[in-house]
């Protein structure tokens, strides 16, 4: 019997919605060099998570890693909260 050890694929973002019920929206944004012109560029996605106890807030900056589809498009979830939001 042989063993396999997987890291989690792990992706960190901010959350900008927690409307949801145990779900978040988060907004993960990278930079990419044109191929042509050398331009940086900025390219985002938005990733819905599972937040089993809704503890992120709108402005949050999260960890979250892939899993098995929760939902039709939720198939990520919380790691953890790296830092929260200031609260005005």
């Amino acid at each position: 019997m042989t063993t396999r050890t997987t890291t989690a694929k792990t992706a960190t973002g901010k959350v900008i919605s927690n409307k949801m019920d145990k779900t978040i929206a988060v907004l993960i944004e990278r930079t990419v060099r044109h191929p042509l012109y050398g331009k940086f560029m900025r390219r985002s996605i938005k990733l819905l998570a599972h937040d089993e106890t809704n503890e992120c807030n709108e402005g949050d900056i999260v960890i979250i890693e892939a899993t098995r589809p929760l939902s039709k498009n939720k198939s990520w979830r919380l790691q953890k909260v790296v830092s929260k939001a200031q609260v005005v």
